[in-house]
């Protein structure tokens, strides 16, 4: 007998997530870990957060882990505000779209640490290394290695690439007023600014920042002092969100679209960011990875006793359900970018008037707000 039915290669958040589900469902689960993958602990503090609809904390919370979470670590957002470059807005409110939060905004460190622990405690995981013999007989290999992934180019998968030339900035700050559960997004070209609310350091006054710039414009902003990288931060959001204060050191990482060219094949599947990748704008990445996982749970919980779990025609099930959301979520994020960079005095009166009446719809934001709570 196989000691294995599945093996995980990839211990990120959503490899546990993957790893977790597929043992609530019993199945035997090798989590390969990688020696080689980025270590944030490593690099100082991760100031990384993240944006989760309801289908995700669903999702966490079925695997017992949303609940085990400390307090401060995720903060729920009841109000968005998003500007464009000249006045225009919309506002969106859990009261108005009648749901009890319009996302959760969850510290990435403490997540993955919560993660990790539950399985460590999963009699059904075993954590392995990555030349584990029993785990190469696993009937299914689930990538989940993110978008440098070594096992999709050893199945020979290509990845279609497309770097934006940007950086997104992420630090963590204080304010001089309560967040009140709004987050606040600026498109000002070239850039997209994201205040996220959260509750550490100070409960109620704090935020996770994700500013997107080109590449020029972050060397500069990553370059300065911490008085001169507030001053810039005040003056690109109007003071909107009161006096803001650096509360945690500043990271980046390039901005890039990607979609693999292949989802799945005889024996082996891809998962999360192995599979996708998606500007940050609409904060969906590590939603449509978390319904990656949920997906692929229920096609393996659902086949046919008879059935292989590597069967190529189970796992193209899989593929089918989430290549068109994927895809859709891609190209939407991609298209409000290039909307919002466009330089023509038209099209920036086009999109600002396209907020505008957006706010006054509110059957359209209510559309707007289920598919976000989805994914």
């Amino acid at each position: 007998m196989k000691p294995y039915d599945v093996q995980v290669r990839g211990t990120g958040l959503v490899g546990h997530a993957l790893a977790l589900s597929l043992a609530r469902i019993g199945l035997r689960v090798a989590l390969v870990a990688d020696p080689s993958a980025s270590n944030h602990a490593a690099r100082g503090p991760d100031v990384r957060a993240y944006a989760l609809n309801a289908g995700s904390v669903s999702l966490l919370r079925g695997l017992k882990v949303w609940d085990a979470l400390p307090p401060h670590a995720a903060t729920a957002v009841h109000e968005m505000r998003v500007q464009g470059d000249a006045g225009a807005a919309v506002e969106f409110s859990s009261w108005e779209q009648q749901v009890g939060e319009l996302a959760w905004i969850a510290d990435a460190a403490v997540l993955e640490r919560e993660l990790a622990s539950a399985v460590r405690f999963s009699p059904h995981i075993t954590v392995v290394g990555a030349g584990d013999p029993g785990a190469a007989t696993a009937a299914l290999t689930a990538i989940c290695e993110g978008k440098a992934s070594a096992s999709r180019e050893a199945h020979r998968v290509p990845l279609d690439r497309r770097p934006y030339g940007h950086r997104a900035i992420a630090t963590r700050l204080t304010s001089s007023k309560p967040h009140a559960g709004t987050a606040r997004q600026w498109f000002r070209s070239p850039d997209v600014l994201a205040l996220l609310p959260f509750d550490a350091p100070l409960p109620e006054a704090s935020y996770a920042l994700v500013w997107s710039v080109p590449d020029a414009r972050a060397d500069e902003l990553l370059a300065m002092d911490a008085v001169d990288f507030i001053d810039a931060l005040m003056q690109a959001t109007d003071g909107a969100a009161g006096h803001l204060e650096l509360a945690g050191e500043r990271a980046a990482w390039p901005l890039m679209r990607a979609q693999a060219g292949a989802w799945c094949g005889p024996g082996w599947v891809l998962v999360g960011d192995a599979a996708h990748v998606v500007h940050p704008l609409a904060g969906q990445g590590l939603n449509l990875g978390l319904a990656d996982v949920a997906a692929l749970t229920g096609v393996l919980a659902a086949r046919e006793p008879w059935r292989d779990l590597g069967d190529d025609k189970l796992l193209r099930r899989y593929a089918r359900q989430r290549l068109s959301p994927t895809r859709a979520m891609i190209e939407i994020t991609d298209g409000l970018l290039h909307l919002f960079a466009h330089q023509s005095p038209a099209v920036r009166e086009l999109r600002n008037r396209g907020l505008s009446l957006v706010n006054r719809l509110t059957p359209i934001k209510r559309w707007l707000t289920a598919r976000a709570l989805d994914s």
